[in-house]
């Protein structure tokens, strides 16, 4: 904030149920409903630690067969969603949406193109 300011305006009440509705439901920082579901696959060998993560609060997670651990996560705004993927690297792969998948690759494609 550079100047703020006290207006005359009283501010609006809003039941708590309204503003999680709102600020809670989606993935992050990024307000809105959530209208998307992430679907995470993390390696055995990270299992272990992202099973323990939340995420966020409707989070659903399971081990599978092979030790690894799949992660659904609901979000609107796929940016902040897409750093959280992107700091596990080579240990996690997404699965659906295919558009959050195609924004992963493509993420990481620029960031390779900065080491050629």
């Amino acid at each position: 904030m550079r100047k703020p300011s006290v207006l005359q305006q009283a501010a609006m009440e809003m039941p708590d149920s309204e503003l999680d509705e709102h600020f809670a439901s989606s993935y992050g920082i990024f307000g809105g409903k959530a209208d998307k579901a992430a679907v995470l696959v993390f390696s055995a060998e990270r299992a272990r630690w992202v099973a323990d993560e939340r995420w966020h609060p409707e989070q659903k997670g399971s081990y599978l067969s092979d030790g690894r651990f799949e992660l659904r996560v609901p979000y609107r705004d796929s940016r902040e969603l897409c750093m959280d993927i992107m700091r596990h690297g080579a240990h996690v792969q997404v699965l659906e949406p295919q558009e959050l998948r195609d924004e992963v690759v493509r993420r990481f494609e620029e960031a390779v193109s900065l080491y050629k």
